[in-house]
């Protein structure tokens, strides 16, 4: 299985969930994200650091443009 090839689905409490031999099998794709339990809800976690305000900023905006291109971008 292959992350590359998933498509991001928003999460809905009914969504399905990955099974733990999923999680030892995707782990190794995702390096830089942490997978933590939040009051009994498995979340994964990714910190960015940024030299300044004003490079997180253009972060934030790049990934707000991505997001808002792929919401509109019609999907097969």
């Amino acid at each position: 299985m292959s992350l590359t090839a998933e498509k991001c689905v928003a999460c809905r409490a009914d969504a399905p969930r990955v099974t733990e031999e999923e999680v030892r099998e995707l782990k190794p794709q995702i390096l830089d994200w942490r997978l933590l339990d939040r009051d009994g809800i498995p979340q994964l976690e990714r910190v960015f650091q940024f030299r300044n305000f004003a490079e997180s900023l253009a972060f934030a905006n790049r990934v707000g443009e991505f997001a808002e291109k792929r919401a509109t971008t019609p999907r097969s």
